[in-house]
């Protein structure tokens, strides 16, 4: 949900859709400044177990969505919810044509989200000025987390600047004008990179 904000645009891509929890999100995700959103969102992920996880959770939504609409009188031009569109695959090689996409993003994924190979492809698939978007890392906020760095004579706020600097590293190596936002939440804050593919 923490990087909803950040998405920008109507063709939207999400790499690792895991159970769908996003991608429901963006089922319902219809207005935003007041003005209704025709998004075209897709979900991708490498197990085949949660792309049939993710189908059947998102079919059970846009079931709900249905339902309120036609309890609500929603006009047959105007439908609550959008396609849903998921597919197998592997960063390294999506298939999609050039500049397909506004934004792509990905929550919580593993180290292939800096594999060259990956990174070259969410480049080719963006629109010019089209947005990555990445949470990698939820930094705890905890008693034994303070604790620690106080005992170890650590900064938290060195540590973050740490992590911060390498994981903007292979961003801007592979072209992209790349910043870290964090972003806090009741129990942890948020790193989120916002990789942005440069306008030709």
């Amino acid at each position: 949900m923490s990087v909803v904000p950040f998405i920008e645009g109507n063709r939207i891509l999400e790499i690792g859709h895991g159970p769908g929890h996003l991608q429901r999100i963006l089922l319902t995700l219809r207005h935003r400044s007041g003005q209704a959103r025709n998004l075209f969102a897709v979900g991708i992920d490498e197990s085949a177990q949660m792309g049939r996880l993710a189908k059947r959770n998102l079919t059970r939504r846009s079931s709900s969505l249905r339902s309120s609409q036609q309890a609500n009188f929603h006009s047959p031009s105007q439908p609550a919810y959008t396609q849903i569109n998921l597919t197998r695959g592997v960063g390294q090689h999506l298939p999609f044509p050039d500049e397909a996409f506004d934004t792509i993003f990905a929550t919580f994924p593993t180290e292939y989200i800096t594999d060259p190979g990956t990174l070259a492809e969410v480049k080719r698939c963006l629109s010019d000025g089209g947005r990555f978007i990445i949470l990698p890392v939820a930094w705890p906020k905890n008693r034994l987390l303070d604790w620690l760095f106080k005992v170890t004579s650590q900064s938290p706020t060195e540590a973050m600047e740490i992590v911060k600097s390498r994981l903007e590293e292979p961003f801007v190596h592979a072209g992209f004008i790349s910043e870290i936002h964090t972003v806090e939440v009741q129990s942890s804050t948020l790193l989120i990179v916002l990789a942005t593919k440069p306008s030709r």
